[in-house]
């Protein structure tokens, strides 16, 4: 053990997996985000909690069972030139839950259909939401721990990576569910994310492999725009000289 705090190599190691982890945590972070926002406020520090916690768990029972996460990449069946593998599966499962989700959620605020008695409302409850998070916490973990296997060499160097940027995504998770809420046409933007994210998981699950690098660049430009768009507006308000009393 004393080995490994004094290797450089261990270090540099768990170093750019921690960042590479934390990269790829954005995903998670925007989910969760969008998924709170419809939840009363008492209920959303919970469940942000929860589903972080149920993220840490599945990466690590994935890396301990790592023998056999490995075999999720080997093929099973074939479909013409495509040979699919489990982790293709769930990869494909999880980009057509993300853009229906997604989907979904643009259509009721374009609409204005927030009706709590409406069936849409059970999505909303507290229940539904640590499911439909869970769920996503393991698609998104596949990606994760493929990622850690193969930037480090010791399991105890992938669960520690792991820990940490789970930890940051649970700091940064509140000040981006605050500002979604804070920022009602933010949410549209984050809505905007889950698709472009479902879509690219889509793809590299009929392997073809859109660099994340461009996603994220994407993202944060138009994350950019937006804040941007967001300072102006509040910067209109302020400068906005207030009615006569006589004229209200």
């Amino acid at each position: 053990m004393l080995e490994w705090l004094t290797d450089p190599h261990i270090w540099a190691s768990f170093l750019a997996l921690s960042a590479m982890e934390i990269v790829l945590g954005i995903d998670n972070v925007v989910f969760i985000s969008v998924m709170v926002s419809r939840m009363a406020p008492e209920q959303r520090l919970l469940a942000r909690r929860i589903g972080l916690s149920l993220a840490l768990i599945f990466r690590v029972i994935m890396l301990g069972g790592i023998t056999w996460f490995i075999h999720m990449t080997t093929p099973i069946f074939s479909i013409g030139a495509y040979d699919f593998s489990w982790r293709d599966l769930v990869l494909i499962a999880g980009g057509l839950f993300l853009l229906v989700k997604g989907t979904r959620e643009m259509h009721q605020d374009i609409e204005g259909n927030h009706d709590e008695s409406s069936g849409s409302a059970a999505a909303n409850t507290m229940t539904s939401a640590i499911i439909q998070i869970a769920l996503i916490d393991l698609v998104f973990s596949v990606d994760s721990i493929i990622t850690a296997v193969g930037m480090a060499d010791h399991v105890e160097v992938m669960i520690a990576a792991v820990a940490v940027a789970i930890l940051v995504m649970y700091f940064a998770s509140e000040p981006v569910a605050a500002f979604i809420e804070r920022h009602p046409t933010t949410k549209m933007l984050a809505l905007s994310f889950l698709l472009l994210i479902g879509a690219a998981l889509i793809a590299d699950g009929f392997h073809f492999h859109i660099p994340r690098a461009y996603l994220y660049f994407a993202m944060a430009f138009s994350a950019a725009v937006e804040a941007v768009n967001v300072i102006a507006m509040r910067n209109r308000r302020k400068s906005k000289p207030a009615k006569p009393a006589e004229e209200r």
